[in-house]
Order: structure tokens, then sequence, then C-alpha cells
């Protein structure tokens, strides 16, 4: 089973309630607090029956949930993925939402990085990240001139 596969298979996450963005947010604040005070590593859950484990956690890991509380209470998606995940032509090309001969046709012009294994293209999630926001940027600047040549010719609207 592809990657792509087990995220069409998950159920979508529903947009968090306005309570749960302010207990995030509330969440995010304690956590940076202790952090900043303490340099503390150890966290303590309470379940509804009132059990309260204590977990042992790395500062960093504390500072990732935080910044993760942080964006789901400004209501952002989040999307978790491991730093060196590879992405096969299709999965890249529906991260781009462009068609699959499209990614191929980067590959080949050596505008988009990737390795072969066996007769398959991969391509690592930084290298995919850092195209895309290339291509956002010339099509920004595409944008741009035609908003430009628009003016000039009088056609602002």
């Amino acid at each position: 089973m592809t990657t792509l596969e087990r995220r069409r298979q998950r159920a979508p996450v529903a947009p968090l309630s306005p309570e749960e963005l302010a207990m995030a947010r509330t969440a995010q604040r304690c956590i940076m607090a202790a952090l900043d005070h303490s340099r503390a590593a150890t966290i303590t859950l309470e379940s509804e029956s009132g059990a309260t484990p204590s977990v042992q956690l790395p500062p960093q890991a504390l500072r990732f949930i935080a910044q993760l509380l942080g964006t789901m209470s400004e209501g952002k998606p989040v999307v978790l993925m491991p730093g060196k995940h590879e992405f096969s032509t299709v999965e890249a090309a529906n991260y781009l939402n462009v068609s699959r001969p499209f990614v191929i046709k980067e590959i080949e012009e050596g505008r988009l990085r990737h390795r072969m294994v066996g007769s398959h293209r991969r391509i690592e999630f930084e290298d995919l990240e850092a195209y895309a926001r290339g291509m956002r940027a010339r099509q920004s600047d595409a944008l741009q001139q035609l908003a430009d040549n628009a003016r000039e010719l009088g056609l602002e609207y």
C-alpha cells in the first residue's frame, strides 16, 4: 500500500471547535512557559478518570509539541512527515497539483532533483518543497507581470 493510498483511507480531520482552539493555545503557552523557566522535560497528563501519569520528554520534543499546538490554535492545517521522506512521481504530482507527465518532464530537464531506485524515480520532500517554493515564486512574478502589462494598456479593473 502506498503512502497516498494510506492517506486516502484516513478520515478527514474536522476543524477544531472554538473551545479546542482555546485549549490548544493555553496548552502551548503553558508548555513554553515551563520550558522558559525550568528546562522541564516532564509533562503530566490527566485522564478523565483523574489518573495523572508523568511522561518524560526531551525539551526539543516539548518545543515541537508547543509549536504544533500554536499552529493548531491558529486554525491552520498541520501535516507531519518524516524529514527524509521520498515521493514517487505520482505522489509528487499530487503534492504539486500537477500531472505526472509534467513532473517527469521537470525531472528530465533537470529542474527537479531525484534519484533512481531501480527504474523508479524518487524525489526527496526537501527537494520537492524547494521546487514548489520556486514554482510559486515564478507564478507570482508572472501574475505581477500580467498586472503590470494590463496597467500599461489601461485595462485595469
